[in-house]
Order: C-alpha cells, then sequence, then structure tokens
C-alpha cells in the first residue's frame, strides 16, 4: 500500500488485536455477571471494521454496527471507555442509559446506532445529504449485514443517498448468518454488490478478511465521495466466528464451515503478510502484544473500580425536565 506507512500498516494489526483482545476481556466479563445487557462479537471480522475505518479522516462520521467495536477504536474511542459502556458504569459514555456501540459522540463524529435494522443508512443518509448541503468536504460511513439490506428502511436510506448524490459510504457486510438464516437462504443473489447497480452508484466486491483489501476500496469510495461523486457500495465478504450474540452457542453452524473459516482468519494472515514484506518482525509483533495486554489490564481496573450510576441520574439528559424530588424521591 503506497499510500500507507511502515507505521500505519503496523498500526492496522495493532487496532485488530486490539479489538479481539478487549473482545476476549469483555467475554470473560460477561461470564462473570459484570457486563450488564447483550454481548456481540466481531471475531473472525475484525479487519473490515478497522480498514474501512481507517480510511476516513478528521471530520469525517461513523455509524457504527453492534459488530464494529474495531471501527471505534480506530475513531479514537478507548478500551476503557468500551468496558464502561459495556458495565452500564456512571461515567460511560451513555452514563449507565444503554449499552453495547449503542452511543454517539458528536465531537469524535459517531452516531450510535438504531436496533431496528436498515435504520442506521437512513440516519447516515441524512448526515451525508447535510454535508452536501453545507459544501463541507466531509463523508459519512455506516455498515449493514446483509439481512438488513432486505428491509424497506435500508431501501429507502440507500435510494436516497444515491439519487441526491450524497457523499455515503455503505459497508455491505456480508458474514454468511443473519441471527441463525444463512445468507442464500434470504436473498436470491448473494452478492450484495450487485445492489450498487440498480442504484445507479459504484460497487465493488471485497475479501473482508484481507484488511488491505477494504482499506484500498474504502479510501477509493471515500475520496470519490469527498470530491462530489456521490455515495458508493462495498460489500466485504467475511464471517462471524461466533454466534449472533453470547447467549447464542452457534450449534446450527457446521463445525467443518467454522474451520474453513478459521483458516481464513484475518489476523493471522494480517501477521503473514507484515512478515513477508519486512514490515514487522515477529519481536515487533509481540511487543505490540505485550503493550496491548498491558493497556486492557489498566482499562478493565479502572472499569471495575468505577461507580454504577445513581438511580436518580436516570431522569437527567432525558427528553423532558424531572418532575419536583418529592414526588419521587420517597419512591427510590
Amino acid at each position: 500500500m503506497d499510500d500507507l506507512s511502515q507505521t500505519q500498516l503496523q498500526e492496522l494489526y495493532y487496532y485488530m488485536k486490539l479489538t479481539r483482545s478487549l473482545e476476549g476481556r469483555l467475554e470473560f466479563l460477561f461470564k462473570q455477571g459484570k457486563i450488564v445487557g447483550g454481548l456481540y462479537s466481531s471475531l473472525g471480522q475484525e479487519a473490515e471494521s478497522i480498514a474501512a475505518a481507517y480510511a476516513l479522516e478528521d471530520g469525517d462520521w461513523l455509524g457504527p454496527g453492534i459488530r464494529n467495536l474495531g471501527a471505534l477504536l480506530v475513531r479514537g474511542v478507548s478500551p476503557k471507555e468500551m468496558l464502561l459502556q459495556y458495565m452500564a458504569k456512571a461515567d460511560g459514555p451513555c452514563r449507565g442509559k444503554d449499552t453495547t456501540t449503542h452511543f454517539t459522540d458528536p465531537v469524535r463524529g459517531l452516531v450510535g446506532p438504531i436496533s431496528p435494522l436498515g435504520t442506521m443508512i437512513c440516519v447516515m443518509s441524512g448526515v451525508a445529504l447535510s454535508f452536501k448541503l453545507r459544501r463541507e468536504p466531509q463523508v459519512a460511513l455506516t455498515f449493514i449485514g446483509e439481512g438488513a439490506t432486505r428491509t424497506g428502511a435500508a431501501h429507502e436510506g440507500t435510494n436516497l443517498a444515491a439519487v441526491q448524490g450524497s457523499p455515503l459510504v455503505l459497508i455491505a457486510e456480508d458474514n454468511g448468518w443473519a441471527f441463525a438464516t444463512r445468507t442464500h437462504e434470504e436473498v436470491a443473489n448473494t452478492n450484495l454488490v450487485d445492489m450498487a447497480e440498480g442504484y445507479g452508484v459504484p460497487g465493488v466486491q471485497v475479501d473482508g478478511n484481507d484488511a488491505l483489501a477494504v482499506y484500498a476500496a474504502a479510501k477509493e469510495a471515500v475520496d470519490r465521495a469527498r470530491g462530489g461523486g456521490g455515495m458508493s457500495i462495498i460489500e466485504v465478504k467475511t464471517y462471524r466466528m461466533k454466534g449472533h450474540a453470547q447467549h447464542d452457542a452457534q450449534k446450527y453452524v457446521p463445525p467443518e464451515e467454522l474451520e474453513l473459516w478459521r483458516a481464513r482468519d484475518p489476523i493471522d494472515r494480517y501477521i503473514s503478510y507484515l512478515t513477508a514484506e519486512s514490515l514487522a518482525t515477529e519481536s515487533e509483533i509481540a511487543e505490540m502484544d505485550k503493550r496491548i495486554e498491558a493497556e486492557l489490564d489498566q482499562a478493565v481496573s479502572e472499569a471495575e473500580a468505577s461507580p454504577m450510576p445513581d438511580p436518580v441520574s436516570a431522569l437527567s439528559g432525558t427528553y423532558a425536565d424531572a418532575p419536583p424530588a418529592e414526588l419521587w424521591a420517597r419512591e427510590l
């Protein structure tokens, strides 16, 4: 990659490994009963989230899904913040009112995902349109799973961005399964990139487990959008190595299928690339791993020590003022 320095190429590995290691810590905390709500894993598809987000610039906006933790890390969210968020702590991004990736931060250009699938495209289409109307050289990027592409909201949002020529980059993730339904059981055409022709926008299909292939496609799409070329769709072929959420044992997946995709692991492949191209030595990679573990040790320790929110705080940050204290304080 001519436009990425050796330091940046190593940084891509850092974020992929950080994502996987952080999710490992979250799984451990979940089993200890310290995670509030559900826990979703991006195991096996870390590369596409990280590489796509890495193509963005300061001032661009990102709309992640529940499996795009890596994209948030690239955009400046710290592991500690994510731990506080999942543990619903008082000083987390949502102050304990919501968990997972469901938080918005306008300062960092982050829009929290919306649970009804497909709707996020409508939101990010609006964000992108605002950039165009204000003639601002910014880009919006969001992700959608193959199952959600079948929703009416996804179609409406995609069509709006396409017709308006808005600077939106849509990453369509085909990770093999929508809950427990295979891709070919929900769509007759399993090549999601073919949607692009129907909307009249550029589209490309890439190996989602190849970080550099995803980055190259995303960078081209981001540059095109920033230059006034409108929306693009990038289909990434990847695989979900765990169930829909932590409660899902994934028993519906044949073991041989998992083994096939385990051999295509994006991190292992990227390590092979770095060492083969003399971009990182085994000792440098081991040093990065050591640094990640130290960072996570500290983040977990601080997050566990952080207090849970005061029940009264549930009345703050709402759409209406809290009622007089004498009406509810006694109930608490």
